[in-house]
């Protein structure tokens, strides 16, 4: 089975949770998010995944969380923010089949091996 990392090269916890994944032997698919950004509808099965809510996985720190005025906006709106502002998503996911888990802290996805 294929695991995946949704990876951005310039995070430190994107970076340290990749490290976890290569130094236990895994060879992750790398979905360069930012470069490659998921479908509204890709971001909803991860939430699925994850057992969390688009404000959930909302990084409510970047300037576009605030230029969009996405406080107060409904999953929708968030969802289709995250998809045109992929820059908005928490990263990094790592998925394993049904399976997924956010790498905040790093050591966080070693359940889902």
């Amino acid at each position: 089975m294929t695991i995946r990392i949704y990876h951005n090269p310039r995070c430190s916890k994107s970076r340290a949770t990749l490290a976890l994944l290569e130094e236990r032997g895994i060879e992750p698919d790398i979905v360069r998010y930012l470069d490659d950004p998921p479908s509204v509808e890709e971001i909803q099965s991860l939430l699925t995944l994850l057992d969390r809510s688009p404000g959930e996985l909302a990084r409510r720190g970047e300037d576009a969380w605030r230029e969009l005025g996405l406080a107060d906006a409904d999953d929708e709106t968030i969802l289709e923010a995250m998809a045109s502002h992929p820059k908005l998503i928490e990263r990094p996911i790592v998925v394993n089949g049904d399976r997924a888990a956010l790498g905040r802290p790093p050591e966080a996805v070693l359940d889902i091996l």
